[in-house]
């Protein structure tokens, strides 16, 4: 029995942190914020190059909106697809600092 409930505590203890990536094709302003290194207006920038200039073909495009470069993309590229469901983290950043 305390075999099966240290399984079970395992089990949420390493499921908590996983996540799915945010689409950037489909996330809203607000689920772009939650990204590290995104505020409102680099979300507002990735959202009107996308109604501008039509969905993104990789991740790697995402460096073509204005104020996202090579250092932002180092911290977003795990975080960030160009297709499936967004998913967010629960947390919001200000809990992460």
């Amino acid at each position: 029995m305390r075999k099966l409930l240290f399984l079970i505590v395992m089990l949420f203890a390493l499921a908590g942190p996983v996540y799915a990536a945010v689409n950037i094709n489909t996330a809203t302003q607000g689920e772009l914020e939650t990204l590290q290194g995104i505020g409102p207006a680099k979300a507002k920038a990735i959202v009107d190059y996308r109604k501008k200039n039509g969905l993104f073909k990789s991740p790697a495009d995402l460096e073509k909106v204005n104020g996202i470069g090579p250092a932002t993309m180092k911290k977003l590229r795990k975080d960030i697809t160009v297709g499936g469901a967004s998913m967010v983290k629960k947390e919001s950043k200000a809990a992460a600092k």
